[in-house]
């Protein structure tokens, strides 16, 4: 007979999502924040991409790239399931 309600519990996926360093406090921003913490989370992704192409090369730039490919496929497919 409290009038404080206990926070809801996340689902598992979204505490493993949030638990994991730095991806996850920047998509627990961009969940939780303001409306510009996407700008800034994207800023920051690419930021990175460019470090890594400049730490490693090539390789740096094109692994990212081949490893969003299951990423793409399963966005297509979830749009075209509606």
């Amino acid at each position: 007979m409290t009038a404080i309600e206990a926070p809801r519990r996340l689902p598992i996926w979204q505490r493993l999502l949030f638990a994991i360093p730095l991806f996850g406090w920047m998509a627990k921003d961009v969940a939780h924040g303001e409306a510009e913490d996407w700008g800034y989370a994207a800023l920051a992704i690419f930021s990175m991409w460019g470090c890594s192409t400049l730490l490693f090369g090539l390789p740096g730039l094109y692994i990212p790239a081949v490893m969003m490919v299951p990423v793409m496929f399963l966005i297509l497919l979830l749009i075209t399931r509606g």
